[in-house]
């Protein structure tokens, strides 16, 4: 157990810490981005398979405190709003996850990178995209089969999730309120899998929970500074950091190769 806490010094701690609280703060403004800021800040000190089962309980407990902020009926009144999305999703990412074995990762990476870098740069120059309302229940079905899709080999619901948010005009609290029950719901799938696989053990489950302090941290400050900020803003910072995780994939997708 003490393997991976005792490699670190004073400073090393220092700045996994840091990373821990800039995460929560990331995820507490926007409501997405945690995984992605906690894997790169992570991986710069540990191996990738640590740096994974460090992110698991704090993506966990957050991803709680977002879908419960208002309360539980509002949790659920906000799974039943998008029960399609959600259940569509599921289902499509059981059958994706069987891919895994055939797709290349930096194929995986571009896949997802490359439509979400282009919807955010669109939307950023003013050309707003918007899912037809006409579509209604068909076009949420159709982006959680995306979102569905691309999570079963790569584990990413974020942005193909967000993208589908903020399309379709989501209010900023409701999208907040969304976004924690979607990816809690797969944060407990996320924290059976690798318990599972043995990523997360008891080597590595103390640096998991000694992350979720400073997780919190960061999360309530986001959470204050979100709350003061109007809906064309929150627009606004979503659109700006679904890019720089967009223009990450194609990062790791093009190095990869």
């Amino acid at each position: 157990m003490d393997g991976v806490l005792l490699q670190f010094g004073f400073g090393g701690w220092i700045f996994l810490l840091t990373v821990g609280a800039l995460a929560g703060l990331v995820k507490g403004v926007v409501g997405f981005a945690m995984p992605m800021v906690l894997i790169s800040g992570l991986g710069s000190m540990v191996s990738p398979e640590v740096a994974l089962a460090g992110l698991i309980v704090p993506t966990l407990v957050t991803n709680l405190w977002q879908a419960l902020r208002q309360g539980a009926r509002a949790a659920w009144a906000a799974i039943r709003r998008f029960r399609l999305f959600l259940l569509v999703g599921f289902g499509v990412l059981m059958a994706s996850a069987q891919l895994v074995p055939y797709l290349p990762k930096p194929l995986m990476s571009l896949m997802i990178g490359v439509p979400v870098t282009l919807y955010a740069v669109v939307e950023l120059t003013g050309r707003a995209v918007r899912v037809p309302g006409a579509a209604g229940r068909r076009g949420e079905a159709a982006m959680g089969a995306i979102a569905g899709f691309f999570a079963g080999f790569s584990g990413v619901w974020g942005p193909p999730t967000v993208a589908m948010l903020t399309a379709r005009g989501t209010e900023k609290t409701e999208q907040m309120r969304v976004q924690g029950v979607i990816y809690g719901l797969g944060s407990l799938g996320l924290l059976w899998a690798h318990v599972v696989s043995g990523v997360l053990n008891p080597v590595t489950l103390p640096l998991s929970v000694a992350l979720v302090p400073p997780g919190l941290l960061g999360l309530w400050i986001g959470f204050r500074l979100q709350d003061r900020i109007d809906q064309p803003l929150f627009r606004k910072l979503t659109l700006w950091v679904l890019l720089v995780a967009g223009l990450n994939l194609l990062r790791r997708g093009v190095l990869a190769i």
